[in-house]
């Protein structure tokens, strides 16, 4: 059985499960603190952050770590609903818009916004309104370029949903969740969102709930 070690809010482990939701693989989720750990999940891996997987395979059991690497291990565990086009130069496009999100978007956005609307809740403090403010602008640039190229093509990386779809729309869901995100300056962005949202893959997401933070009421409504 598979094991993923995840944390709901963290969009790189909402994109894990979306890809295994996908491909219609099984998989035991066990929830972890990410500012408390318990010794057995560090123990895991070196990396110590989520998401990590463990896996029985023939060879015996296997731990895998890493967003992109887990994505791409669920894709290439089932041929159904395949998340990587077949073309090198496709794929190429699909892993240069992952790796934006993954490394781009979430340093310049989620590093600024995500800890200081849930670490103040968790840990306790202020939200520091300037570390807001640069998160907040720097989404509004994202949005803008994903607008750009959802008027080129039909998904992110191209006229099929890939594993692009799936790290951006995570990213933005955990956003979202936290009322941070401006669907009304960004219909296009919009329309995007809630055909993925609609997806059942994307029901377990809309039904996370963090204790002491609830959701704006269009978190849920697939056509908000």
């Amino acid at each position: 059985m598979r094991t993923l070690y995840h944390y709901p809010m963290h969009p790189g482990c909402r994109a894990v499960r979306l890809c295994f939701a996908e491909k219609k693989l099984k998989l035991r989720e066990i929830v972890i603190d990410p500012w408390n750990p318990d010794e057995k999940f560090q123990s895991l891996s070196a990396e110590d952050v989520p998401p990590i997987l463990t896996d029985l395979t023939k060879s015996g059991s296997v731990t895998i770590v890493g967003t992109q690497t887990l994505c791409e291990y669920a894709d290439e565990s089932s041929g159904r609903n395949p998340l990587m086009p077949g073309e090198r130069h496709d794929r190429a496009e699909v892993r240069r818009l992952t790796t934006w999100f993954g490394q781009r978007f979430d340093h310049e956005v989620n590093a600024l916004i995500l800890p200081e609307k849930l670490e103040t809740v968790f840990i306790g403090g202020t939200p520091d309104p300037d570390a807001l403010r640069e998160g907040r602008a720097a989404l509004r640039d994202h949005m803008s370029y994903m607008t750009w190229l959802l008027s080129i093509r039909d998904g992110l990386a191209g006229p099929a949903f890939t594993l692009a779809d799936i790290m951006a729309s995570a990213h933005l869901s955990c956003l979202d969740y936290l009322g941070e995100v401006s669907w009304r300056e960004f219909p296009a962005v919009k329309e995007w969102y809630q055909t993925i949202k609609s997806r059942p893959s994307f029901r377990p997401l809309l039904a996370d709930r963090l204790p002491g933070i609830r959701p704006p009421q269009h978190y849920g409504d697939l056509d908000f």
